[in-house]
């Protein structure tokens, strides 16, 4: 009979690399054609004018020019001009 209790694993530390969510491209700045702006989960930002939505809810320049955040009904409307 063992005098000691056995002991379990006691550092279980996993380092899973992160997802690279979040906005890629800020006011103000010139974008390309296609370029990504943001990645996200769910649609925490809005689609605005010259900007597509990826089926991964990532917003996407459709045409080039300069990006535009702008606040309406408690969400942030992303467009390029």
């Amino acid at each position: 009979m063992a005098h000691t209790k056995s002991q379990g694993k006691t550092n279980q530390k996993t380092t899973r690399p992160g997802k690279r969510l979040g906005v890629k491209l800020f006011g103000g700045q010139v974008v390309k054609l296609g370029q990504i702006i943001i990645r996200q989960r769910g649609t925490k930002f809005k689609v605005g004018k010259n900007v597509g939505l990826g089926k991964d809810h990532t917003i996407f320049a459709m045409k080039p020019g300069v990006i535009e955040f702008k606040k309406a009904l408690g969400r942030t409307i992303v467009s390029v001009a």
